[in-house]
């Protein structure tokens, strides 16, 4: 199956460089000039990536990114000329898994898709049974099928935010740096890695915590990383 990737930006020449750049890699690419666009044509069709545009006229990429992340897990990569850290951190906050800056690296941004699909393919889109299972206090997760469930309830997490429990759940205590969580979720050198991370692990938090600013589980350990707390059986 070629997958199909949605390319979101409002200079209709960016989407036309992106698409036969994305094209030569053989995938599926649709095409969206604004936010509200996109999420048409997500609803019509089947996606298994986004590329968004930050500003765009009728509605913004930001906001377009919030509303797909009210349905849908697939991973999506912001496209913006900021190349701020501030502007990177409120992509991702608002729950894109990556972000790329203009001008864009062609090998890079085919790169970065090629990764993200891989994830997503191979752990988000994964919903068979599991026989495994790592049972943490509250947290139990399903290794099989990785899936975490709170209390019971299933906690509906993206591919990347998955990769990340995946990586902790089942090295609980172990405390790991940023950057190699980085190294090992995304797949390439962690240099300057600390806010994307920083960011996953708050989604996640809130997600899991019963309250997010006095985690139980997911914890930091100033100077050195983050870890997964091992709780008495």
């Amino acid at each position: 199956m070629n997958e199909c990737i949605l390319v979101t930006d409002d200079d209709r020449e960016i989407v036309k460089a992106i698409a036969i750049l994305l094209e030569k890699e053989g995938y599926r690419i649709l095409k969206a000039y604004d936010g509200l666009q996109a999420l048409d044509l997500l609803m019509q069709n089947q996606v298994h990536l986004v590329i968004m545009d930050v500003m765009m006229p009728k509605l913004d990429g930001l906001s377009a990114v919030m509303r797909i992340r009210e349905r849908k897990n697939i991973p999506i990569i912001v496209l913006s000329a900021k190349s701020e850290e501030t502007d990177k951190v409120l992509g991702l906050s608002m729950g894109a898994d990556d972000y790329v800056a203009k001008p864009y690296n062609p090998a890079e941004l085919a790169a970065r898709v090629k990764s993200h699909l891989r994830r997503y393919v191979s752990l988000g889109g994964i919903h068979t049974a599991a026989n495994d299972r790592i049972q943490n206090g509250r947290l139990c997760y399903h290794t099989d099928a990785r899936a975490l469930y709170v209390d019971g309830e299933p906690v509906r997490l993206t591919a990347t935010e998955t990769k990340i429990v995946d990586l902790l759940m089942h090295n609980l205590g172990r405390i790991f740096p940023a950057e190699e969580i980085y190294e090992r979720v995304w797949e390439e050198p962690g240099f300057s890695s600390e806010n994307t991370v920083m960011v996953h692990i708050r989604r996640i938090r809130e997600k899991i915590e019963l309250n997010p600013k006095e985690p139980e589980y997911l914890k930091v350990v100033w100077g050195i990383g983050y870890k997964m707390e091992k709780m008495e059986k």
